[in-house]
C-alpha cells in the first residue's frame, strides 16, 4: 500500500480533532472537510478543501445531503488494485480517498433529554456519516477509518512512521464502525419503538432482541475459573467501587442482587440485608443500623460468613465496627461515613461500593442466555410490595403487628430463590428457606434455620413465594408457631388450605401475585 493521501474528516464530537488532523497536515496529506469541522481546522491555521468544491456540488437540503455523493463513495469503495476499478474512477475524475475520520450526530444524547421533541430527534438521525463509515470499513484493505477519538493517537503515530497504517490497525478500526454504526441503528429503533404507544407499551417484548452494551471491564474468571468473564452495559454509572480486590463475577451477581432487595426498603427506617450466593440470609431494621445488622445477623450466623451486605442508609462507624466481626464480600451502601471507611479499609480483601443511584423505574427489562443460542427476555419483577388487591380469605383477619410481618417478609421472600419460605416478624426475618424442590422441605429448612439461631417462630408469619399446593406445607407452618400466612393463592386446592388456616385459628392472606424466582 502506498501512503496516504487524501483524508476526509466530518465529526460531530472534536475532541483532539486539531492535534490529530495537524499531524495529517504535517505528513502532506490533504484535508477535505465539511462544515462545523471545515471550520474549526481552517481556525486553527490547517488547510482545509471544502467537501462542496472537492465534489463540485453544493450542500443542500438543510445539510441532509453533501457527503453523499460518488466522488466521495467512490474515492472509497474502488479496489485499489483492480485495473476495471482504475479505468472507472479515473474516467469519471475520483480520486482515492484513503483515511476517513468521521463521528455522528448525537442521537443517544438527544432523546435521553428531557422535553426533546420528535422533530428534534428525527434531525439527528445521521445518513452521511454512517455511509461513510461502512464504506471505508468495508474497503479497511485499502482505506483507514476512525470512529473513535480514542484512537487517533495510534493511527496518528503509524502515519508519522509509515506514511500508512497497518493492516491489523485498519481491520480492528473497521470492527469498530460495524460496532458503532449496528449500536446507533438499533437506538434509533428502540426509540421509535417507544413512540408508539399502542403497539409497543414498553411491556411487550420486541421482536428482535438487541444487545448493545460497551465492555466495562475484564473479570479475573467466571462464575467458576475455568470460565472467562466480563462485565457489559452501565455499571459503572450505578456502582463505583471505594476498597478492595477487584469485583468477580460472583461478586456482581451478588451485589446487584443485595441492591434489589435493598430498593424494596429504600423508605423504610435503617435496614441491613445479608445475601449469600444472591439468596438473602437474614434482613433486620431498627432505629439504627447497628439495630438492624444484629437482627439480620440473628438470622443465620453461619450463612453470611464470605457474603454480600446491604443497608439503605449511610454506613456509620457503629454498624461497620459490628460488621467488620466477620468476614465479608462485598458491602453496598449509598454511602460510607469517615469513621466506617476507617474501620473496613483495614481488610485489604473486603470490597466497598457504593450505590451511585437507584435502580431504573420499571418496566426494565432482564435478559437471560439459556445456551443452545437462545435467550430469554421479561420485564424485572416489579409489582409493589404488596400489590393492591390483597384479599383476606380465612375468618380472622391480620392484626397489626402480623399486616407489618406479612409486608415485611413479602418484600423478602420475592427475592428468595423458589421454592421460598420465610418466617418473619415485624421487623426481620426468622429463618429462610430457598431454592428446594418442595414448598414443604423450604418450609422444614426456615424452621430448622431459626431453631439452629435460636430463635422462636411462635407469633411469626409465614411467607411463600407460590401458592401451598396441598394444606401439608400451612399446617407445618402453624405447628412451627405461625399465626398468619401470605401466598399468591391459584391452587385448585385453595379451599383445603383455607379450611386448615381457619381450624388452627391462622389468618392469611392472598396476593393474587406469584413471585418465583428461578
Amino acid at each position: 500500500m502506498g501512503r496516504i493521501e487524501r483524508a476526509l474528516i466530518s465529526v460531530w464530537d472534536k475532541t483532539g480533532l486539531v492535534p490529530f488532523a495537524r499531524t495529517l497536515a504535517e505528513a502532506g496529506i490533504e484535508i477535505l472537510s465539511t462544515g462545523g469541522t471545515a471550520r474549526v481546522l481552517r481556525e486553527a491555521g490547517l488547510p482545509v478543501v471544502e467537501l462542496s468544491d472537492y465534489t463540485g456540488f453544493p450542500e443542500m437540503l438543510d445539510g441532509r445531503v453533501k457527503t453523499l455523493h460518488p466522488k466521495v463513495h467512490g474515492g472509497l469503495l474502488f479496489v485499489r488494485d483492480n485495473p476495471e476499478h482504475q479505468a472507472t474512477v479515473a474516467a469519471h475524475g475520483i480520486r482515492p480517498i484513503d483515511l476517513v475520520v468521521v463521528n455522528l450526530y448525537p442521537f443517544e444524547q438527544t432523546v435521553a433529554r428531557p422535553g426533546v421533541t420528535y422533530e428534534e430527534a428525527i434531525e439527528t438521525i445521521d445518513i452521511g456519516g454512517p455511509a461513510m463509515l461502512r464504506s471505508a470499513a468495508k474497503n479497511h484493505a485499502s482505506v483507514t477509518v476512525v470512529v473513535d477519538p480514542a484512537d487517533y493517537p495510534i493511527v496518528a503515530e503509524q502515519i508519522r512512521q509509515n506514511g500508512q497504517t497497518t493492516p491489523e490497525l485498519r481491520r480492528r478500526l473497521a470492527r469498530k464502525v460495524f460496532e458503532r454504526t449496528a449500536t446507533y441503528d438499533a437506538a434509533i429503533r428502540t426509540w421509535l419503538a417507544q413512540q408508539e404507544p399502542e403497539t409497543d407499551p414498553g411491556t411487550r417484548p420486541p421482536e428482535h432482541l438487541w444487545i448493545h452494551a460497551p465492555r466495562v471491564q475484564l473479570l479475573r474468571y467466571g462464575e467458576n475459573p475455568h470460565q472467562s468473564a466480563a462485565v457489559y452495559g452501565r455499571f459503572g454509572e450505578y456502582f463505583a467501587q471505594l476498597h478492595g480486590r477487584e469485583l468477580s463475577y460472583n461478586n456482581i451477581l451478588d451485589l446487584t442482587a443485595a441492591a434489589a432487595l435493598m430498593a424494596e426498603f429504600a423508605e423504610d427506617p435503617p435496614t441491613v440485608a445479608i445475601l449469600k450466593h444472591t439468596n438473602p440470609c437474614g434482613v433486620g431494621q431498627g432505629a439504627t443500623l447497628r439495630e438492624g445488622w444484629e437482627k439480620a445477623f440473628a438470622t443465620d450466623r453461619q450463612a453470611p460468613f464470605g457474603g454480600i451486605i446491604a443497608v439503605n442508609r449511610t454506613l456509620d462507624g457503629d454498624c461497620a465496627a459490628a460488621i467488620a466481626e466477620i468476614f465479608s464480600e462485598v458491602i453496598v451502601a449509598p454511602d460510607f461515613a469517615d469513621e466506617a471507611l476507617e474501620i473496613l479499609q483495614r481488610k485489604k480483601n473486603l470490597r466497598l461500593v457504593r450505590q451511585l443511584k437507584p435502580q431504573p423505574p420499571a418496566p426494565e427489562w432482564e435478559t437471560r442466555s439459556v445456551g443452545f443460542e437462545s435467550w430469554l427476555h421479561q420485564t424485572r419483577d416489579r409489582v409493589p410490595t404488596p400489590p393492591s388487591g390483597v384479599k383476606v380469605v380465612t375468618h380472622r383477619a391480620p392484626t397489626e403487628t402480623e399486616w407489618r410481618a406479612l409486608r415485611f417478609g413479602w418484600r423478602v421472600v420475592k427475592h428468595v430463590k423458589s421454592n421460598a419460605i420465610v418466617y418473619a416478624g415485624p421487623d426481620r426475618t426468622l429463618g429462610i428457606g430457598a431454592g428446594q424442590m418442595s414448598r414443604v422441605d423450604a418450609s422444614r429448612i426456615a424452621v430448622w434455620k431459626a431453631h439452629e439461631a435460636g430463635l422462636s417462630l411462635a407469633g411469626s408469619v409465614v411467607c411463600s413465594d407460590a401458592f401451598f399446593p396441598f394444606p401439608d406445607g400451612l399446617i407445618a407452618a402453624a405447628d412451627a408457631g405461625a399465626t398468619a400466612a401470605i401466598q399468591p393463592g391459584g391452587s385448585v386446592r385453595d379451599p383445603e388450605v383455607i379450611a386448615a388456616a381457619d381450624a388452627r385459628g391462622m389468618a392469611m392472606v392472598f396476593t393474587g401475585v406469584r413471585h418465583f424466582r428461578h
